[in-house]
């Protein structure tokens, strides 16, 4: 959210490496990738859906919880330019089991503060929601990880909402108008020559932002929102066994979608390993 760009200019220099391996990405080798920390708890549901649980004593009767999605503004199609970054907000107006204004006041009700305890991002490649809540009452604990799968799978996506969200984002977007910005944008389509990060900027374009059709946001969700491009995350002073079983209550029966292959012709490939 008001985040994302300080989150956002610092990866551009990063892509300057990783860019040119884009077009010729292969399928990584077990011996490529990082040793995971003994201490951490790893999983995978038959979904696809991975999990990550790490006990950790300090704050005290505390959690860390984030659901990652591995989908961000560089999916999306010409006429969603921004609206990866809409579906992160609207996932705080509204989902299934928390309607409306519901969801915050329960967070509310559990002391966790906007900003220090809750929040989310969206970048090129992924969108991250966190969430710290109490762990010394097991229904509030229960509670944040419904939390958690409304937000992977229940978003409501109430039309008058939508409406009301696009001015917070179009601030967003005003905000950051400055000339920074306005020597970046410049830059990208020669730092990012021939690549689709160019053209997929996380901020969007303020008249799709303004005017996309409902229909046209709900089915970025639909199409990018599901469990072999998730990940859950839990860190904080816990049973792990427990919070095991938490996720998978919550994250084993989420149904893998049918596969959408983007419509773009760029060199881009999904990779789902976390």
């Amino acid at each position: 959210m008001k985040e994302l760009r300080n989150r956002f200019f610092p990866m551009i220099f990063l892509l300057l490496f990783a860019a040119p391996a884009f077009a010729q990405q292969k399928e990584m080798r077990t011996s490529d990738i990082l040793p995971v920390d003994t201490q951490v708890t790893t999983g995978k549901f038959p979904n696809g859906l991975c999990y990550f649980i790490r006990y950790n004593k300090k704050p005290e009767h505390r959690a860390e919880l984030r659901l990652v999605v591995k989908a961000g503004s560089v999916l999306e199609d010409d006429n969603q330019q921004g609206l990866a970054h809409l579906v992160e907000h609207m996932a705080f107006n509204g989902t299934k089991n928390f309607p409306k204004q519901d969801l915050m006041n329960f967070l509310e009700s559990t002391g966790v503060r906007f900003g220090p305890e809750l929040n989310a991002y969206t970048s090129f490649d992924e969108t991250v929601y966190m969430l710290q809540v109490p762990t010394d009452t097991l229904s509030t604990l229960k509670r944040g990880f419904q939390v958690l799968e409304d937000w992977a799978s229940a978003v409501s996506f109430d039309d008058e909402e939508i409406d009301k969200e696009r001015g917070v984002v179009g601030e967003e977007w005003r905000l950051g108008r400055g000339a920074y910005e306005r020597v970046a944008n410049k830059q990208y389509p020669v730092l990012l020559y021939q690549s689709q990060y160019a053209n997929r900027l996380p901020i969007g374009k303020k008249e799709v932002i303004d005017t996309a059709p409902h229909p046209v946001l709900k089915k970025f969700y639909q199409d990018w929102y599901r469990p072999e491009l998730m990940a859950v995350i839990a860190v904080g002073d816990f049973d792990k066994s427990m919070i095991g079983r938490l996720i998978k209550e919550h994250f084993a029966h989420l149904k893998i979608q049918n596969r959408r292959v983007h419509g773009q012709s760029f060199p881009y490939r999904i990779m789902t390993r976390f």
